[in-house]
């Protein structure tokens, strides 16, 4: 017998006892001597036993396994996310599956697929920002299927959604270079196709229009990547090019703001003194370069807790009782720092 393969039916014939003695030795049931569930335990743990999980998940029409689809390990928002879900998902006795789909929607299906084929309960997922058609969610979704978005909220009906106040987050992060006195600032901005880049955009403009200053479209480009070449390159070619140059940039995540900050730092000019800088995401990097990046931070571990609890809440509900679609936004905070403090 291998470890980790014995059986309830293995301790029971070792033992000279019957299977159901073994179970509720294991269970700690009253009416078993403490001297046999001493014995069972002993052998149970000498053999590695460990209860049948198909077993168990096909007497409780449950895996108790839980699927997450995210678009990146490494985005440091998406692991304090995914330290969130496990949280919650290990103290009710879940388990978790990860995919990430490297931003690839050809991925984002694969990945649903081979998740759904695990038998999984319910799926977390963050779309990819290739995603613009959510036909492979909306079967699920037609199927009652559990499942729970954050952070990247779909246009679609009937949903349940965890995310962040982008568009508050945003606006604070612009009124304070506003009131820093810079005059002229640069967006830039995600990918168009999700909406949490939409409402960042907003909040830039209201902060503006709310200042009384003119909204110039010039002065707003997209980062789609979102990588720090990506974003040097944009900045670059700003300052060099436009005939106003930008005095302050706020970005859409803290690795383009980075690239904005080293770009101008290579023309000779001065953060915070000639040139304002702010993210978003806070990242932890941001706190350690130098000046540190002023950003606004997500809660990424109460949002993988929220999120976790509502899909929990959506696999335990009555099979008749139709899910409720409901979208949770949760408070950003804007983190002052070096990067655009000119005043006290």
């Amino acid at each position: 017998m291998k470890l980790g393969q014995a059986t309830i039916k293995d301790i029971a014939k070792a033992l000279n006892v019957s299977s159901s003695t073994v179970s509720r030795a294991l269970k700690d049931y009253p009416g078993i001597s403490k001297e046999t569930k001493r014995k069972v335990k002993e052998l149970a743990e000498k053999l590695n036993y460990r209860p049948n999980a198909v077993a168990l998940s096909l007497r409780k029409s449950k895996s108790f396994t839980i699927g997450v689809i995210i678009p990146e390990v490494v985005h440091f928002f998406f692991s304090t996310v995914i330290s969130g879900i496990e949280e919650i998902a290990f103290a009710n006795g879940y388990n978790v599956i990860l995919c990430q789909t490297n931003e690839s929607l050809s991925r984002e299906m694969s990945s649903v697929d081979t998740i759904i084929s695990n038998q999984i309960d319910g799926l977390l997922i963050s779309y990819s920002k290739e995603t613009t058609d959510f036909s492979h969610f909306q079967k699920l979704i037609d199927h009652n299927f559990p499942i729970v978005f954050f952070d990247r909220v779909p246009e679609l009906p009937n949903t349940v959604n965890v995310t962040v106040d982008d568009y508050s987050g945003a606006k604070e992060a612009v009124k304070h270079l506003i009131d820093q006195g810079y005059q002229k600032i640069f967006h830039l901005a995600g990918p168009k196709n999700l909406l949490i880049s939409t409402h960042r955009l907003d909040g830039y403009k209201d902060a503006l229009k709310e200042s009384n200053r003119e909204f110039d479209p010039t002065m707003v480009e997209s980062c789609p990547i979102g990588t720090e070449e990506e974003s040097f390159g944009i900045i670059t070619k700003v300052f060099q090019e436009s005939d106003v140059r930008p005095d302050a940039v706020f970005a859409a995540n803290d690795i383009a703001a980075a690239g904005a900050m080293r770009a101008v730092k290579s023309l000779g000019l001065r953060v915070p003194q000639d040139v304002g800088i702010v993210g978003f995401s806070n990242w932890q990097f941001s706190s350690m370069v130098d000046p540190p990046i002023t950003t606004v931070s997500q809660p990424g571990f109460k949002i993988g807790e929220r999120a976790t609890q509502l899909l929990l809440k959506m696999i335990n509900k009555k099979e008749e009782d139709p899910f409720e679609p409901i979208t949770e936004i949760l408070e950003t905070e804007l983190l002052v720092r070096g990067s655009s403090l000119k005043k006290d």
